[in-house]
């Protein structure tokens, strides 16, 4: 199943119960923003926080960012009347916290088909938990079914040190195998995967080399908790200028007549494949979507 490209460099946390926040998202450029009715939410404003993020959509039917709205699990006190209000405004995706079993997630997809909720409103998975992270593999499979709406994994990366009592140090070796393993599992379910926040937002320098990391490693965006850290992430994720043109390279080489049936060319001193080819024209795609972002 072929899925539309979306830039999701950027993933920026804002609070539901943060009028100021919610204010300044229309001026932002992040790819993508998760209106938090979970974590950044405190008990006594759970029920505001819903009626904040109902007069925000309606006051802002379209955005150029993505917008998601994480709700809290449906087995508390708060995630029914979460699911209710999110899937009231129309946002891009749903975020589950927590997700554990793919049952999480295709409770929620058939909720949504009952009560005929818009086929666009797609589903993202947190994994910040160790059973999450050990059933990643299983879950990401619903990625492949068009019914389950799974569209992307966030990591969790402070529930996950704080369940497991491993230490968010700099450079997260404790965390790698289990990034790694989170990562593998989304790309066999054709998913996205959204790198975890880094905490100190004062930090600059760190944050720059874990989004340096999360490159290297293959996420596709980080998540973000504060408005400073969109430029440098955007920055981080943007495919260099040396890829870019590497690419362009072997699209028109393929183009020219003599090579269009070829399954190999040589090209630069060294042998390049179709699959090659496939990789280059989805990253010469994926800057035209940003460019028009």
């Amino acid at each position: 199943m072929s899925k539309p490209f979306r830039p999701r460099r950027s993933v920026l946390y804002v609070p539901a119960s943060n009028a100021k926040a919610l204010a300044k998202v229309v001026s932002l450029t992040a790819d993508a923003v998760i209106f938090d009715l979970e974590d950044a939410v405190a008990p006594d404003a759970k029920e505001q926080s819903r009626e904040a993020l109902r007069d925000y959509f309606l006051g802002h039917p379209t955005s150029k960012a993505e917008r998601i709205v994480r709700i809290n699990g449906l087995s508390g006190e708060w995630g029914g009347e979460d699911l209710l209000a999110a899937r009231a405004c129309k946002p891009d995706a749903i975020l589950l916290p927590k997700v554990e079993t793919p049952y999480d997630i295709t409770g929620v997809a058939e909720i949504l088909e009952e009560t005929d909720a818009s086929e666009n409103i797609r589903l993202w998975a947190m994994i910040e938990t160790p059973r999450g992270v050990l059933n990643a593999d299983e879950i990401a499979e619903l990625g492949l079914r068009s019914t389950a709406r799974l569209d992307c994994f966030v990591v969790g990366t402070n529930d996950i040190a704080r369940e497991t009592g491993a230490k968010l140090i700099r450079g997260r070796a404790p965390f790698i195998p289990w990034l790694m393993q989170i990562l593998l599992s989304a790309r066999a379910g054709k998913l996205d995967v959204i790198d975890g926040v880094y905490n100190d937002f004062s930090d600059p320098d760190g944050f720059s080399d874990e989004c340096t990391q999360a490159v290297q490693m293959g996420f596709d965006g980080k998540s973000l908790i504060h408005p400073s850290q969109i430029e440098p992430a955007n920055a981080a994720f943007h495919p260099d200028e040396n890829a870019i043109g590497e690419a362009r390279s072997i699209v028109d080489a393929f183009s020219h007549a003599a090579n269009k049936d070829k399954g190999v060319i040589a090209l630069g001193g060294r042998m390049v494949e179709r699959l090659h080819l496939e990789a280059a024209q989805k990253l010469l795609a994926k800057i035209e979507t940003i460019g028009r972002n």
